[in-house]
């Protein structure tokens, strides 16, 4: 387990990169998991929306955590099925393949959408996981 991070960031399309570089010495399913949360704030609450994005350890050994809070508490964020040739719909759907589970916590002060995973995993077939979720 490398150390905990917070960041604190507007989100824009431009800061997802920036987030990714930021997180480099945690792994590739870390880094999409925490651009992925980014990316829903920028697209359903709004461009410059203030969030905080925090990578720590979860209660269990070997488990990292990715929470990314924003402060519009509306809204529940679920997967949909996303059309083949649909250009956007997949991020959670990438979220909940990779993550072992995956939640949203709402608070008068706004939410947190969180995962958890264990990094470094023997990589899953995407395919399989996310099968269910995009037509």
């Amino acid at each position: 387990m490398t150390r905990p991070v917070e960041l604190r960031v507007r989100a824009t399309p431009k800061a997802v990169p920036e987030v990714r570089l930021r997180l480099r010495e945690y792994g590739y399913d870390v880094r999409l998991c925490a651009t992925e949360l980014l990316t829903n704030v920028v697209e359903h609450v709004g461009e410059g929306t203030p969030v905080r994005i925090r990578v720590l350890g979860a209660n269990e050994p070997g488990r990292v955590r990715v929470e990314v809070t924003d402060p519009d508490p509306r809204g529940t964020p679920t997967v949909l099925s996303a059309a083949e040739t649909a250009e956007c719909g997949r991020g959670l759907v990438l979220v909940s393949a990779l993550a072992d589970r995956w939640g949203v916590e709402q608070g008068p002060g706004g939410k947190t959408v969180w995962c958890e995973l264990v990094p470094d995993r023997e990589p899953a077939d995407l395919a399989d996981r996310c099968g269910a979720f995009v037509r």
